[in-house]
């Protein structure tokens, strides 16, 4: 089975997906990217076709891999590509100044993704043990349709879930940034702020959570919001019930009592926002690495967004 990780490298304990090799921890992010393998260069070729005997321009241009020569996409002559060694780059002040350490860095989609992740020396705690620390993930892709993303990622130690972190009404974790503007480092930092201000007003939603009974009916009312049941009619006409629910929600039920960590804030929300965490994360999906894109860059991550908005709307109602 072909995987979606091309090369990668990570710092510390092995992660929760179990790909790429080890590392140490007090790498300049420059190592980094060239012990994940993503020290390499992208340009731009003009694009041809070759139509009745000729070859002849498209208007558009090729963004290869200046290593090999394969072609990642397609883009049009207003893209702006930005360099791993870019990306890499912006994590140098961090590091350099001590804030945060490179964790894990690596190629994705036969080099159309690239990511960094470093360790935020900032992480809170709440029920006397559940610590979650909090990363800030860089994400290059080399493919057309797909903006520049940074954003902090808390992340729960006891079970290595990678938590959601964006809200509009409560706090804004990300900033994206397309291929058609110039990448600005500075600028970024300063939309992004400051990670102990995001960690803090994070930990005021986990406490939060944490602190909210929930009950059986309406633990399974959230878990079809979050996963929701078929559109099937035959379904549909049933009443909501365990039995009812689609394959994924059931696993999120199943996992709500066994999933590691289940101990801290039992019967809360926070332990039924965990249980979704843990599917999406170790459960779903063909293997680890494409649970790994999913939760970072695909469809569960704004799953686990919309998981923690539900789980603070039942909480708030409770």
């Amino acid at each position: 089975m072909a995987h979606l990780v091309e090369t990668m490298a990570y710092a510390g304990q092995t992660p929760w997906h179990g790909l790429g090799v080890p590392v140490s921890n007090d790498l300049t992010p420059a190592q980094m990217m060239e012990k994940a393998g993503v020290d390499w260069k992208v340009r731009e070729v003009e694009s041809y076709v070759d139509f009745d005997g000729k070859r002849m321009p498209t208007g558009q241009k090729s963004l290869i891999r200046e290593t090999d020569g394969k072609i990642l996409t397609n883009v049009g002559a207003d893209w702006n590509p930005v360099q791993n060694e870019d990306a890499f780059n912006f994590f140098q002040e961090y590091v350099m100044e001590g804030d945060m350490e490179m964790d894990t860095a690596g190629s994705l989609k036969e080099g159309r993704m690239v990511w960094a992740l470093a360790k935020v020396k900032n992480s809170f705690e709440i029920l006397g043990g559940d610590r979650v620390d909090s990363y800030l993930l860089f994400s290059n892709p080399h493919q057309y349709g797909k903006s520049i993303d940074v954003r902090f990622t808390p992340i729960r130690v006891v079970c290595n879930n990678t938590l959601s972190f964006s809200l509009e009404s409560r706090t804004d974790n990300s900033v994206k940034v397309g291929h058609r503007v110039a990448f600005d480092a500075s600028t970024v930092k300063q939309a992004l702020g400051i990670a102990s201000d995001k960690m803090s007003t994070y930990a005021e939603m986990a406490t939060h959570l944490a602190g909210k009974r929930m009950n059986a009916d309406s633990y399974i009312e959230y878990l079809n919001q979050v996963f929701p049941r078929t559109a099937d009619k035959r379904v549909q006409n049933k009443a909501l019930g365990l039995d009812t629910l689609s394959r994924n929600a059931k696993l999120a039920h199943d996992a709500l009592e066994t999933q590691p960590g289940a101990e801290y804030g039992e019967g809360s929300w926070w332990q039924a926002f965990n249980s979704v965490t843990y599917v999406t994360d170790h459960v779903q999906g063909r293997n680890s690495d494409n649970r790994l894109y999913s939760s970072w860059f695909g469809g569960n991550q704004a799953r686990k967004t919309n998981a923690l908005k539900s789980a603070l709307e039942f909480a708030d109602a409770s």
